[in-house]
């Protein structure tokens, strides 16, 4: 192995390198019975990311314009009150935020395959924390969905 190769694989991640060694992982949400592509698939990174940016932003807005007036440093707890409220009440009773809804996606249930009002609190309350956002599965679902029980598809 030359050292392009060798710096290739080292780049390329621990995945690329065992689907080279001839590993299978198949595609992202195959092993929770869902579709590779299309409705019903697992949301994929970029239109997660969209859509947590709208809402986010609608929830500043909320929090600026409404609560305190103007932005001072105070407004970013009240953007977060606003954004978990938001978040409970619509991922627990429609199953998506304005944010996913833009974007295609809805929270589901694993089990049921609907919204759920107390899984919805559970991921909101642990979406709010950040961390457990930050760290994902094969399926790219990350640890307050997995703890949630839920899943973020397209619709």
């Amino acid at each position: 192995m030359d050292k392009r190769e060798a710096i290739g694989s080292w780049l390329s991640g621990p995945r690329a390198a065992a689907e080279q060694a001839g590993v299978d992982f198949g595609y992202r949400g195959q092993q929770l019975g869902l579709p590779e592509e299309g409705p019903g698939s697992i949301a994929r990174p970029g239109r997660r990311l969209g859509a947590l940016a709208v809402d986010w932003a609608m929830s500043v807005l909320i929090a600026s314009q409404l609560i305190t007036q103007s932005y001072t440093q105070t407004t970013s707890n009240w953007a977060l009150l606003v954004f978990f409220a938001m978040s409970v009440l619509t991922v627990g009773t429609i199953g998506f935020t304005p944010g996913k809804r833009l974007f295609g996606l809805r929270v589901v249930d694993l089990a049921t395959g609907r919204p759920n009002p107390l899984r919805g609190l559970l991921r909101s309350a642990l979406l709010c924390i950040a961390v457990p956002a930050l760290i994902w599965d094969r399926d790219g679902r990350g640890l307050h969905d997995k703890l949630a029980r839920t899943v973020e598809v397209r619709i």
